[in-house]
């Protein structure tokens, strides 16, 4: 049986959701492997290169130990194609009543992204309270997470955008923080030169250098 994912249960794989944007589905699942080598078994592809279904489908097919999910979800219609991909979960970069609406149809696991106090009031009225806050840094950062953290206790957020290995560390002793999103574990110029054990390495060292964060959240 497939086992199926709620966002909580995404969001608590790994500190770190790696942000992927591939340009070869013949090549995913050895990166998938590179990570999963490193520690991290979740992994988030963009929708934004042709090969990103592909590279799902690939992904999901052949490595059964790797939560694969879609990144770049702007639609009901994007939400269907991963799923038949074989995606587990999407990340959308903010929210619509028509997504939110989508993913609930369908049962399928979405963190929608949100940047305002508005955008996490409408999510809740949907029945989300887990969210990507996107983007990150822009919208505030850490400074913007303590903010939320008093009117909406029950929320939780993977900060994105500008999120890197320098400062994932203060985002993740947050409470309100249960994990974050970056592509600085598998950049494309490494994913482009298939430079798989230094991906490898550098996703071990991050994981060694957040640990003490993230244990304190899990």
């Amino acid at each position: 049986m497939v086992k199926s994912y709620t966002p909580t249960e995404v969001m608590q794989l790994s500190p770190i959701i790696p942000v992927i944007a591939i340009n070869s589905a013949d090549e995913a699942p050895e990166l998938a492997r590179a990570l999963m080598a490193g520690g991290i078994n979740v992994l988030e592809i963009t929708l934004r290169t042709p090969a990103a279904l592909d590279a799902i489908e690939s992904i999901a097919a052949g490595e059964k130990d790797a939560v694969v999910g879609a990144g770049t979800v702007l639609s009901g219609d994007d939400l269907r194609r991963v799923r038949d991909a074989g995606a587990k979960f999407a990340i959308s970069p903010g929210l619509t009543p028509s997504l939110l609406e989508a993913a609930k149809d369908m049962d399928f696991p979405l963190l929608p992204g949100v940047a305002t106090a508005s955008e996490i009031m409408t999510g809740l009225e949907y029945g989300y309270d887990r969210f990507k806050l996107f983007p990150a840094v822009s919208a505030g950062g850490v400074a913007a997470l303590k903010s939320f953290a008093g009117p909406f206790h029950s929320v939780k957020f993977c900060p994105t955008g500008g999120v890197n290995a320098a400062n994932a560390g203060d985002f993740l002793h947050l409470e309100n923080v249960l994990c974050v999103g970056g592509s600085w574990v598998a950049p494309k110029k490494l994913v482009d030169a298939k430079a798989y054990e230094e991906i490898t390495a550098i996703t071990r060292a991050s994981l060694n250098a957040l640990h003490s964060y993230y244990s304190g959240n899990r």
